[in-house]
């Protein structure tokens, strides 16, 4: 090959590596969070607590985007088919685990997302309107024995819409579920009466317990958190080993390379472990939690058997029971 030639090839070829991958350091333009779910529930929160803090990590601008649909697939298909390595999802990684779960028709695989990090785990909180006749479990599982229970969550499958079930298997409750396309509308719904009950993460919750325009009937932890330790938690009321919550994390396209990765995945742990956002999450009700690529996709692995196993013993009645 002549030095022309040479030349004239290896032109040729870096114009067809993706311009954000070119420069001697990346990110080389702004930064996308796609969040697959409404304004203004838990993953939409987390992702404007951290965008500013983030870009001021990186240089450059962070965007939020909210790209809603199938209980959070549309948002994660976006990402999963971007190839400029500047695009992220943030969510709730149960929803993720359990895409390909709930539906064998989407347009990606579950290979096409790898891990980036973990960020926060928020309980799930059941909460029930102020006027439902029940302040706690034993007392809402009698009530649903002689009228309709309408259980609200964030979408069908979602990992709250399976923890409910898990709760009304275990405890013989009679159900019947409504699905949302994001955890504020079920919330908001709940609270103006037009749902009994919801279960949904503590972070988007919390605001409107302390408000007074929902109660409390149990926190998905084993253990009374100190934030609210006043409030009874589902294990102490009669389930011993029950424990769900939304697990907030971050995932991007296989395709990003390894040190894109590393280095977003560097700076989004700098910034969910700062002294503000920690202390903001824990006031909220969330905690702190991080994590390696690896331990995210050994994850998503964990949540797929275990809900799996759900939707399995629930079988038909997975919607409900009345």
């Amino acid at each position: 090959m002549t030095t022309r030639r040479r030349i004239l090839h290896i032109a040729s070829t870096a114009s067809l590596i993706p311009l954000g991958l070119r420069a001697a350091t990346w990110p080389s333009h702004p930064l996308k969070i796609i969040v697959p779910f409404p304004p203004g529930g838990t993953s939409d929160m987390i992702a404007r607590i951290i965008a500013n803090a983030l870009g001021e990590q990186l240089k450059v601008t962070v965007i939020v985007e909210n790209r809603t649909g199938a209980n959070g697939s549309v948002g994660a298909g976006v990402v999963a088919a971007s190839t400029d390595a500047h695009t992220m999802l943030l969510s709730d990684m149960g929803a993720v685990a359990l895409a390909h779960v709930l539906s064998k028709d989407l347009p990606y695989k579950a290979s096409d997302l790898q891990g980036v990090t973990m960020l926060a785990y928020s309980p799930h909180m059941l909460v029930a309107k102020p006027s439902l006749p029940a302040n706690n479990l034993q007392e809402l599982v009698a009530l649903s024995k002689r009228r309709k229970i309408n259980v609200a969550s964030s979408g069908t499958g979602a990992p709250t819409h399976l923890a409910m079930a898990e709760i009304a298997m275990a405890t013989g409750m009679q159900w019947t579920h409504v699905p949302y396309r994001g955890g504020a509308q079920s919330i908001a719904d709940t609270a103006a009466g037009v749902t009994d009950v919801v279960m949904n993460g503590m972070l988007a919750t919390l605001p409107m317990v302390n408000a007074g325009r929902l109660k409390v009937i149990g926190i998905s932890k084993r253990t009374r958190m100190a934030l609210v330790g006043h409030m009874p938690t589902i294990a102490e009321q009669g389930l011993p080993t029950f424990e769900s919550g939304t697990y907030q994390g971050v995932a991007v396209a296989s395709t990003m390379p390894r040190a894109a990765v590393e280095k977003l995945g560097a700076a989004l742990i700098a910034v969910i472990r700062s002294p503000e956002v920690r202390a903001r999450l824990l006031q909220a009700g969330a905690e702190v939690t991080t994590s390696t690529p690896q331990e995210v996709n050994q994850f998503l692995l964990a949540e797929r058997k275990r809900w799996s196993g759900v939707i399995e013993r629930a079988g038909k009645n997975i919607e409900g029971t009345t």
